[in-house]
């Protein structure tokens, strides 16, 4: 039976440099790598692939939108694959941020999150902190009810 939801994630970093600048060199050496790996991975749906920086457009902000099967299969590609090495090394390339940097929500299987749906959830999740509307890894919730 197909999910009738899907789990959407942004990832925000504030880089330390442009990406061209040689210090992200063993981050930008790898980005078509880790790419590929998401793309393979089981439970991956969908990355936004908009332009070089993401969805959110502002200066040394590296940001990332997906869509997973699950909360499992994400936690599975980037806490249990290569990814984990950049997610190690990321103090290399990126500055800490003042709010959070990752959100997840959910979304009806089939939708493809906008820009601008991802930013309106990173920032209630800044808000009003994990609620089922925008949430963590550490506090998350499960998918709506489909219930009748």
């Amino acid at each position: 039976m197909e999910p009738t939801f899907h789990l959407a994630v942004l990832n925000v970093a504030r880089m330390r440099e442009p990406l061209e600048d040689p210090l992200m060199q063993g981050f930008t050496s790898r980005i078509d790598e880790i790419n590929a790996l998401a793309e393979s991975a089981p439970g991956y749906v969908w990355r936004w692939t908009g332009t070089a920086i993401g969805p959110i457009n502002k200066p040394l902000i590296l940001s990332n939108l997906s869509v997973w099967e699950s909360i499992e299969a994400l936690q599975d590609y980037a806490y249990r694959s290569t990814h984990v090495e950049l997610f190690r090394d990321r103090e290399r390339w990126f500055k800490p941020m003042p709010g959070p940097n990752v959100v997840l929500w959910w979304v009806p299987a089939g939708h493809i999150p906008t820009p601008e749906e991802s930013k309106e959830r990173l920032d209630d999740l800044a808000w009003h902190g994990p609620t089922r509307f925008a949430f963590t890894f550490k506090e998350s919730f499960p998918p709506p009810s489909t219930d009748s």
